[in-house]
């Protein structure tokens, strides 16, 4: 038992408390893969297959992202051997990150901001500047990169996480003109018709820097998975055997008459 100490109050009578109530407690969640970090029920691992990629690939993932069923970032860190999820808010640095000595302008981070092509065919993918202007030389730019930058979260989550790293603006900005759509479908909402999530935008990035189809269609596959078990119930509780207590609804526990 515990006790909470009285507060004097001129317009009520005071009421000392004799007993704390005790705290509600809510169903237990459900177990996860320590692999994947889905609930089992949604585990993934019997689809991965992990893709030997030379651009590294760094997810800064905003933590309520983390707990989302939906989400992609792990699944990215499974299927692209060089790579690397960080969960939080904000970080000094690349340096820090990454544990090494490391040059952000041989890095790219996908852009959040508007691009201003003034209506001119837009490229698979391409660099701006910080006016969102599409730079002459970013063929260039993307061949000599070392590492690219995806932040994990929703619209808003992803611009939180921009703004609270300005060492960021350091690396060049890189935009997508994917030419499909995402595999979400109705299953989460986007702001954008052309919103595609953490893992498709890593592997289509990555498969156009590197030359090869392949990399898109191995990475996509758990996602496909997880969608797939996603629109199927999850198994229900198995009931106890004949003879066995039935639980806390039985009449001896209710306080019935036999």
């Amino acid at each position: 038992m515990c006790s909470l100490p009285q507060r004097s109050n001129p317009y009520s009578r005071s009421i000392p408390f004799k007993e704390c109530v005790p705290p509600m407690h809510s169903a237990p969640a459900p177990e996860s893969c320590p692999n994947c970090l889905k609930p089992n029920h949604l585990c993934i691992c019997e689809a991965v297959q992990p893709i030997k990629n030379g651009v590294f690939l760094l997810i800064l993932q905003h933590p309520q992202e983390k707990r989302e069923n939906l989400g992609t970032a792990q699944i990215a860190h499974l299927q692209f051997a060089n790579s690397m999820v960080k969960v939080g808010l904000s970080w000094p640095g690349l340096k820090r990150i990454l544990g090494r000595e490391v040059d952000p302008r041989r890095w790219g981070v996908l852009y959040l901001g508007p691009v201003k092509d003034g209506g001119a065919p837009r490229p698979e993918v391409g660099v701006v500047d910080k006016n969102g202007q599409p730079l002459r030389d970013s063929a260039g730019i993307l061949g000599d990169l070392e590492g690219v930058i995806v932040l994990d979260g929703t619209w808003s989550q992803a611009k939180t996480l921009w703004w609270r790293n300005a060492w960021l603006l350091k690396c060049h900005r890189i935009v997508l003109n994917p030419q499909f759509r995402s595999l979400y479908g109705q299953a989460r909402k986007e702001p954008r018709r052309d919103s595609v999530s953490t893992l498709e935008a890593g592997a289509f990035l990555l498969s156009r820097l590197e030359g090869d189809q392949t990399i898109m269609d191995t990475a996509l596959k758990p996602f496909s998975l997880l969608l797939k078990k996603l629109r199927t119930r999850p198994p229900r509780p198995v009931s106890p055997p004949d003879g066995e207590a039935a639980g806390p609804e039985s009449e001896e526990e209710v306080g019935g008459e036999a």
